[in-house]
């Protein structure tokens, strides 16, 4: 049993409370694994907590979009079924997580703004209200600074986890906000299955960075793809490799069905840690590849 959570790679260093926050997401992921839960459910809880906190780029502390809007996507995967879910833009509601759990067990894979806002409407989602007074401030002052280019170079903070149960299942998950001050309709890497995350039999994927290249890479497939022929550390790394050939930054967290896993990433931070029978570990990065 495992299971590894990231609070997003970026330039900037996680704070004390961020990282008390990865580590109580860990901590409740893992009950649910020890007392016989799926990796899914396990992915989803943790996740949860994160997009609760309003600590990090997802749920409660989703960036604002250039028009003032809080717009939050997601996507879960399960890997021995295959089964997957995706929100792109969901509005007023605080966990697009779970949303896309929802639409997992229905006909479609993603579902894009008011399609998932009836989905999370009719499930009894919690609400997430507007944005107030000082978070509309401090977007204005971002926009007069010229602070959106910096958000796409420096700052990430989605948030994902990957799982592996007592059955030997692996799950995939990830949240965001988006890029600060992003213009509205912009889609990063997290909601696409084989970008932000995938999971089959054996491994499961989840990645967070600069989302156009992410895409480009596919990253969280072609991490899967290479974990085929060697271990998840040098199946990551080669990955990673080919994010920064295109000018890009990632990271990831991705684990196998034996139980051997890799956190990487090639900005100076990546707030992550895992939790497995030997304890917790949480740490403000783990292994920078250049």
């Amino acid at each position: 049993m495992l299971i590894i959570a990231h609070g997003g790679a970026g330039a900037k260093r996680p704070t004390k409370k961020a990282l008390k926050k990865l580590e109580e997401s860990l901590q409740a992921g893992f009950k649910i694994l020890k007392d016989g839960g799926s990796a899914l459910k396990a992915v989803v809880e943790a996740i949860d907590i994160l997009e609760d906190s309003g600590l990090f780029n997802a749920g409660s502390g989703g960036n604002l979009q250039l028009d003032g809007k809080r717009r939050l996507d997601a996507s879960l995967m399960e890997g021995r079924t295959l089964k997957a879910g995706a929100v792109i833009g969901l509005q007023g509601f605080r966990n697009p997580i779970r949303a896309a759990e929802v639409i997992m067990d229905s006909p479609h894979r993603i579902l894009t703004n008011e399609g998932a806002r009836v989905i999370a409407r009719a499930h009894g989602l919690k609400r997430l209200p507007p944005p107030d007074h000082a978070d509309l401030e401090r977007l204005r002052r971002k926009i007069k600074k010229g602070a959106a280019l910096d958000a796409y170079k420096k700052y990430f903070s989605t948030v994902g986890a990957v799982a592996l149960d007592k059955g030997g299942n692996v799950a995939a998950g990830s949240s965001t906000g988006g890029v600060s001050t992003m213009l509205p309709g912009r889609v990063g890497d997290t909601p696409i299955i084989g970008a932000g995350v995938y999971a089959d039999l054996n491994t499961a994927v989840s990645c967070t960075g600069k989302g156009e290249e992410i895409i480009r890479v596919a990253l969280a497939k072609e991490v899967s793809m290479n974990m085929k022929r060697k271990g998840p550390e040098a199946a990551g790394e080669e990955s990673l490799k080919k994010v920064l050939g295109l000018g890009g930054d990632a990271g990831l967290i991705a684990l196998d069905s034996a139980g051997r896993f890799t956190i990487a990433h090639t900005t100076g931070a990546m707030a992550s840690g895992y939790a497995r029978e030997g304890g917790i570990i949480v740490r403000q990065g783990f292994r920078v590849i250049k």
